[in-house]
């Protein structure tokens, strides 16, 4: 505040002295007799004094409004920054908050453009309400200084005040709509980009570099419509703002002229009227900029709004306990669950599935496997009945200590752009280096590890390119292993792999589910045929339970993929 109004102080005073100036050269033979700066007399000091005097004083105040311009800059910038700082760390955490259905409807690159681009409005608020303040300050300042001088100029002066209002309201809804469009059409830019990037090796495997240029071009071309539309729209108000104070410059010098012919007004005090008049309209002209720039970031900071202001619909309840470590009983009680209401993929599901128990899960695409083991570490809730843990229904648990329990291993694991070490202990960052070796070694991971330049600390690269799809899994195995959860998730583990690698990864596999409650998710029927529990999904929910050989003597659903893949051919539920 204090630094402000010391900025806008000498900003003011360094028009002063023009004043001073005329009226000591005005007179025929200068002298400083009746020269005043700033209340102080400069009579006595020789007219060569009194000139250095003045040039002196100019340059100390701009320098003097300089400095605390910068320390005020600064500042407000320093702000600023932090709270774009906050602002990106509250969205990022919401968006690891939000339950998966949110993330189901939304585009990941929609999402990270508003955590890194979007919330830079907040800054743009800053920065610009600085700018505002002074702007403010000054303005009153400059239109007392001015009052002080001729009232009547000063009023003549607010007469602008009323037009600039009208153009505003005349564009800052239009100009709020097409900055909204940008954003949008940036993110779409951004999601075409990211996806034809990601995917580089099948689009140049199936020669289609062509029509993802032309993808990224189309998308490029909207996004420069909308930039194009956003300019003309912002260049034709700054064009209305230009010649409103063009009128009003011209107005303000002809009838300070006629005050000078009237000898209500001296020249001098003309000058420094006109040379505060441009110190008035030119922030003035500016704010319409200023207004356009905070339409633009209205429309980011409502697009930043709108991920915060999304419900978490799988939130802890209140009064959420930890499960503490559990036995692996798991049960399902009328489930039904559809990502549309009206859409129900399946219905009333009931199983009973004891601790230790292995149970395979498999049907045709879309019958709602993978969507069912979801439920588990509760990525949703069911829309009718409930998933219990150990008899405790999962709504009355926290999620983060449900989600210790249990340990996932994917069709495709994912991996971070960080080391082998990390992403084997991502589960349990604190575990040692000998728990993490040990894991290595019981998903037989270590010996590939351990060949690599840097061992344990190699990096594996985006989505760990730098491996094969088998060393993947191991390390996702090996992850597995370290987490140690009572109860374990398969969701086609091995469909990515040669019958080879599978085989060997399946012996992993079988060493990492003894002792858990395991439910696995597959295609292959040889590979879980011998479980001692399967569970057929249809269209609607479960078809049969029981085991493998039980099923087949049904001759019923199961029976249809059990022999369908003996005969290595398709067949549909």
């Amino acid at each position: 505040m204090a630094l402000t109004l010391a900025t806008t102080a000498f900003n003011l005073l360094r028009i002063w002295p023009l004043n001073a100036f005329w009226q000591m050269l005005a007179l025929e033979h200068p002298t400083t007799a009746g020269v005043t700066l700033l209340g102080f007399h400069l009579g006595g000091w020789t007219v060569p004094q009194a000139v250095l005097l003045l040039a002196s004083s100019i340059v100390i105040f701009n320098v003097l409004g300089g400095i605390a311009n910068y320390m005020t800059t600064m500042m407000f910038v320093r702000v600023g920054l932090q709270a774009l700082m906050k602002l990106r760390t509250e969205l990022y955490s919401w968006l690891h908050v939000l339950p998966l259905k949110f993330h189901d409807r939304r585009r990941s690159a929609d999402s990270s453009f508003r955590v890194a681009y979007d919330s830079q409005y907040i800054q743009s608020i800053y920065s610009k309400g600085t700018f505002l303040f002074q702007t403010s300050v000054g303005l009153l300042s400059t239109f007392a200084l001015i009052w002080r001088l001729d009232f009547k100029l000063a009023l003549f002066s607010l007469a602008v005040v009323p037009a600039m209002v009208f153009v505003l309201r005349l564009y800052s809804e239009r100009i709020r709509r097409q900055s909204t469009a940008i954003q949008e059409r940036e993110s779409a830019l951004l999601t075409v980009a990211q996806e034809g990037l990601s995917s580089v090796r099948m689009v140049q495997a199936f020669g289609r570099e062509e029509h993802e240029v032309g993808q990224f071009r189309a998308s490029a071309e909207q996004s420069l419509e909308a930039n194009l539309e956003l300019t003309g729209t912002s260049m034709k108000s700054s064009l209305v703002v230009s010649a409103i104070m063009a009128v009003s410059t011209a107005a303000i010098y002809y009838f300070g002229s006629q005050h000078v012919l009237a000898h209500t007004l001296n020249q001098g005090e003309l000058i420094v009227i006109t040379a505060y008049v441009v110190m008035l309209y030119a922030p003035l002209e500016a704010l319409t900029s200023l207004a356009w720039a905070l339409e633009g970031a209205a429309a980011a900071g409502a697009r930043c709004f709108e991920v915060l202001d999304q419900a978490d619909d799988v939130k802890d309840a209140p009064g959420a306990e930890p499960i503490g470590r559990v036995r692996g009983d798991v049960s399902f009680e009328g489930v039904s669950f559809g990502y549309r209401a009206e859409q129900p993929i399946f219905r009333d599901v009931n199983l009973q599935i004891q601790a230790g128990q292995t149970v395979a899960f498999v049907g045709g695409t879309g019958a709602g496997k993978s969507t069912l083991l979801a439920l588990v570490p509760r990525f949703y809730d069911p829309d009718a009945g409930r998933v219990r843990v150990d008899g405790r229904d999962l709504r009355t648990v926290t999620k983060k200590s449900l989600r210790n329990q249990i340990s996932i291993v994917l069709q495709d694991t994912l991996l971070f752009s960080t080391s082998i070490r990390e992403n084997i202990a991502y589960g349990r960052p604190e575990a040692a280096e000998s728990e993490i070796v040990e894991a290595a070694k019981r998903a037989q991971a270590h010996d590939f590890i351990a060949a690599m330049q840097d061992g344990y600390h190699s990096q594996v690269g985006e989505r760990g390119g730098h491996l094969s799809v088998g060393q993947r899994q191991r390390i996702g195995i090996a992850r597995a292993f370290l987490k140690d959860a009572p109860i374990l998730l398969l969701d086609e583990p091995t469909s990515a792999l040669d019958p080879t690698t599978e085989a060997a990864i399946m012996k992993t596999i079988e060493a990492l589910m003894r002792g858990r409650t395991t439910l696995i998710i597959t295609h292959r029927i040889a590979t879980v045929h011998g479980v001692e529990k399967i569970v057929v999904l249809g269209p609607g929910g479960v078809l049969e339970v029981g085991a493998g050989d039980e099923l087949v003597a049904r001759r019923g659903a199961y029976a249809s993929l059990y022999h369908a893949a003996k005969l290595n051919i398709v067949q549909p539920l």
